[in-house]
């Protein structure tokens, strides 16, 4: 029954934040009309936007390992690019709806996290693995967004001015902890302590994708060169693929 709370109290979670984001949306444009204006455009916001789609790539990574057709992969993906949080949640909140009750009752971030194989897929676990690509794509993309972050602090000052905040800006920032949302429910799910899940949550909201891509990194070299690079979605206890290999049997 406690898993089945979870999964109810994720899918109501992200059902609700993706409706304020809509609505965020629409109020903005309301208020504040179209965003493609060049004085929107400061240091700042450009920073913000850098950190928002690194954020975007880890969940695009995820939603193109998830999806076994390539047609709805890319469409997810560009419906990512394009609204942001919005596709965050719904897809998340779809996950969850695909789950049996069986899968409910067990572990249900487990299943939404995996991809749940079929008849026509190829071993996906058994393909050339991407950990050592995965490593070196977020270790370089964590150093571009402190740099971009340094950088930025040293030319545009403080970016805690009333002057930065406009309602665009403030949009973009409902957007961006939407998404960190997503993924602190991902790290409080995978550290076995509170206190860690606590730590890196709040290196999550203070440094956004500067702590996303190094806590990806670091959950990289905790599996081998060799392993299946989605092994790095699940628990450390689940790491050994016995329960893996238990969804392929099913869905066999």
């Amino acid at each position: 029954m406690a898993k089945i709370s979870v999964a109810t109290g994720l899918k109501t979670l992200f059902t609700v934040v993706g409706l304020l984001m809509v609505a965020t949306l629409i109020y903005t444009l309301f208020i504040d009309g179209l965003p493609f204006r060049k004085e929107l455009l400061t240091p700042w916001m450009a920073a913000t936007l850098i950190d928002f789609y690194i954020n975007v790539v880890v969940l695009a990574i995820w939603v193109a390992y998830k999806e076994s057709n390539l047609v709805s992969s890319i469409l997810w993906i560009i419906l990512l690019v394009c609204l942001g949080s919005i596709t965050t949640s719904a897809y998340i909140v779809v996950q969850f709806l695909k789950l049996s009750s069986q899968e409910s009752s067990q572990d249900p971030m487990y299943y939404v996290l995996l991809r749940h194989p079929n008849k026509n897929d190829i071993a996906p676990q058994r393909k050339h693995s991407s950990v050592m690509t995965l490593r070196i794509l977020f270790s370089i993309l964590g150093l571009v967004m402190l740099g971009t972050l340094v950088y930025t602090a040293v030319t545009a000052g403080s970016p805690f001015r009333l002057e930065l905040l406009n309602p665009w800006s403030a949009a973009t920032l409902v957007d961006f902890y939407i998404n960190v949302v997503a993924l602190a429910v991902w790290v409080a799910y995978k550290e076995s302590s509170w206190i860690s899940a606590v730590f890196w949550i709040i290196l999550l909201i203070c440094l956004g994708s500067i702590a996303t891509s190094f806590y990806i990194v670091l959950q990289l070299f905790q599996i081998s060169a060799q392993d299946p690079a989605y092994l790095v979605l699940v628990q450390h206890g689940d790491r050994s693929e016995n329960k893996y290999k238990g969804i392929s049997g099913q869905a066999t």
